[in-house]
């Protein structure tokens, strides 16, 4: 997570990226930006990571804030869930379309670069139905 989300540049990237979404910059959701993109860096969080940074950083939240928060986020365009094996959820800040990495070791999520991946055909969308996404999660075990 970011070293310092209290820093100065921190806060204010963080309250920029909540304006760009129209999201009131409250502190509880500037305190958590802070900590996914303060340091102007994407990274891949659950919301109980989330939850232990933010308390390892003395703020007053709980774990049902965060991840209230991290589904306006989501709402909002800022960050896009990635659901693994149906039961957890990743919260990424990176939103373009791309791949992920899902190491099974130690459960963490990482990216995959996008430029050596290709779907060459798709099954048609049934009736009335079309595919609004496509996530790529390839599974990883150390060897």
């Amino acid at each position: 997570m970011n070293e310092n989300p209290n820093h100065p540049d921190a806060i204010e990237r963080s309250g920029r990226w909540l304006s760009k979404a129209g999201l009131r910059p409250t502190r509880q959701r500037v305190s958590l930006a802070a900590l996914l993109i303060g340091d102007g860096n994407n990274r891949h969080v659950t919301a109980e990571t989330l939850y232990a940074a933010s308390c390892a950083t003395g703020e007053k939240v709980s774990l049902a804030t965060v991840y209230n928060t991290l589904r306006a986020f989501c709402d909002a365009g800022l960050m896009q869930e990635v659901m693994v094996d149906g039961t957890k959820s990743y919260f990424d800040t990176r939103v373009d379309d791309h791949p992920h990495f899902f190491w099974e070791d130690d459960h963490r999520l990482s990216d995959a670069p996008a430029g050596s991946l290709e779907i060459a055909r798709l099954p048609e969308a049934p009736e009335g139905a079309e595919i609004s996404k496509i996530d790529v999660v390839i599974r990883l075990r150390r060897v």
